[in-house]
């Protein structure tokens, strides 16, 4: 997915630069595009937050019955939950990135920004 999302950036940024895109199209293009990312974020963000509360939950379970035979499975989930908060922020900033992109298209179409961006 993150190779995905970087070669899927880099054609709307190259499109944004190009004077002969067809800027209604790719908005559309872009908006469905954006539908499909967010929907993959929030599956993210689901896993990697059960994950962190069954890593939580594991050194909890380790401190309250002192078995030991714990500890490999808690160093495993927090190893693992790495990967998960790495994935997720590239995720959640380059989505971030994207919003802009759309914002920049939508200027492009309708010669104005499509919401009040003051805050």
């Amino acid at each position: 997915m993150t190779k995905f999302l970087t070669a899927y950036r880099q054609f709307i940024l190259r499109a944004l630069e190009d004077g002969d895109t067809d800027f209604e199209r790719l908005l559309d293009y872009h908006r469905e595009h954006l539908t499909f990312f967010m929907h993959e974020r929030l599956i993210h963000l689901i896993v990697t937050v059960l994950f962190a509360l069954s890593t939580v939950g594991c050194f909890i379970a380790v401190a309250v019955t002192e078995k030991l035979i714990l500890i490999p499975l808690a160093a495993a989930l927090l190893v693992l939950l790495i990967p998960y908060i790495k994935h997720y922020y590239f995720l959640e900033n380059t989505v971030q990135k994207m919003y802009r992109d759309y914002e920049r298209i939508y200027e492009k179409v309708y010669g104005y920004p499509s919401a009040d961006r003051s805050e």
